[in-house]
């Protein structure tokens, strides 16, 4: 068998058992490609505004105290902005996030719980196929999996697509899109024209997919930049969620009393506001537990990238650094680690780069299309040829015994 056509088998096995769950992620991909600003257009009309002239912020812990008003307990996190007219975003899980008058304390109302909701399902079938909490950790594994079939894919496409011999019309009629054309041909056409435009922002989004899915994949990136990988329980904590635990915000909405309180947050905060003068937004993300050190996530830029983001963490009693990391601080892994998170949405390269991302992965959804149709059409015809084999052997055969 030749290298060709062993690259062809390997691309079609791989897109068939593949292809569906695929096309999931693809549809998907495009739909979370904006969900950032959607979410802030639809709270547009929630704005902060002082009483008056030269009017201050209220303190951190007068603003969870009014929103205990409306949903009680300790939140999952709390956001502010450097933006004098942007309201503080208080969350209680994904779910339920209210957004507060940062001046006068008043609950202005939930952010876009509609939109949150329909993300929210977008991307429980982006990363686990919609799976409830209990079978999460089967859906991550089909669409991890899946994603590196994606993978296979895209790397083995350029060497199929590349023509046999080099000519101009040769490389127009796998690079641009052709009228007039139906069935398989048009198929083809589609399929060789989506993979060609698609293949370099298509590597990067899958590539990062399967850093993010595998930890061999990620320790692979940190051994590859000569860095130390974290170990396992600081990657976990980092980068995934204990499936089947109540959050913070789901203890409030069942009633159940928070497991601690706000108290001490205004001189936590106003150190973390001075750890970076021209912050523009300022996250803390409670402990699950209610106790221990408070982290904050400290932003210079739209929080699209990794390179303006640092994070401090606090101790909660005395208001000392515990840790201070801002990205030049981190190793070569994990600021290549970091990038890849925002390279998959595309974030990395502001709203161009999730333009991009977005059309790629339409582009992913409609190689899938093609590809499934091509092999189905494949499928189809060595059926007929298998069913008419039979039949021209027999006719061969009376052929010759009447000769």
């Amino acid at each position: 068998m030749s290298l060709r056509k062993a690259l062809f088998w390997t691309h079609l096995a791989a897109g068939c058992v593949a292809g569906i769950v695929i096309l999931v992620m693809s549809v998907t991909g495009v739909l979370l490609a904006y969900e950032r600003q959607i979410t802030a257009w639809v709270d547009r009309g929630f704005r902060s505004a002082p009483p008056s002239p030269g009017t201050n912020r209220l303190p951190i812990e007068t603003l969870l105290e009014n929103v205990a008003t409306r949903n009680p307990g300790l939140p999952s996190a709390i956001t502010v902005r450097s933006d004098p007219a942007a309201p503080a975003e208080v969350g209680f899980g994904r779910d339920h996030v209210f957004l507060v008058d940062v001046y006068t304390g008043d609950v202005l109302g939930e952010s876009s719980p509609g939109a949150r909701s329909f993300f929210q399902k977008v991307e429980n079938w982006h990363r686990w196929l919609g799976a409830s909490n209990d079978h999460r950790a089967a859906g991550r594994a089909i669409t991890g999996a899946c994603n590196f079939a994606f993978l296979i894919l895209v790397v083995t496409g350029p060497f199929l697509w590349m023509p046999r011999r080099w000519s101009w019309q040769n490389i127009k009629n796998i690079s641009l899109f052709r009228g007039g054309l139906s069935g398989k041909a048009r198929d083809f056409n589609w399929h060789n024209v989506t993979g060609i435009w698609c293949a370099v922002p298509l590597f990067l989004i899958v590539l990062s997919g399967v850093v993010m899915s595998y930890p061999w994949a990620n320790n692979l990136l940190y051994r590859l930049t000569g860095s130390q990988a974290p170990v396992p329980s600081e990657a976990g904590q980092r980068q995934t969620k204990q499936v089947g635990r109540p959050r913070q915000g789901e203890r409030a909405r069942r009633g159940e009393p928070a497991p601690a309180n706000a108290a001490g947050l205004n001189l936590l905060w106003g150190r973390a506001e001075q750890q970076v003068p021209g912050w523009r937004s300022v996250t803390l993300r409670f402990p699950p537990s209610g106790q221990g050190p408070m982290t904050f996530a400290i932003d210079t830029g739209n929080g699209g990238r990794p390179d303006q983001r640092s994070q401090l963490t606090l101790d909660a009693r005395t208001g000392d650094i515990v840790r201070w990391e801002p990205f030049a601080s981190y190793n070569a892994g994990r600021r290549l680690r970091g990038w890849f998170r925002f390279l998959h949405t595309g974030e990395a390269g502001g709203i161009a780069g999730q333009t991009i991302a977005g059309i790629a992965s339409a582009g992913g959804a409609l190689l899938v299309w093609t590809g499934l149709w091509l092999a189905a059409r494949r499928l189809l015809r060595w059926k007929k040829r298998s069913r008419l084999a039979p039949e021209s052997a027999d006719k061969n055969q009376a052929m010759t015994v009447s000769s």
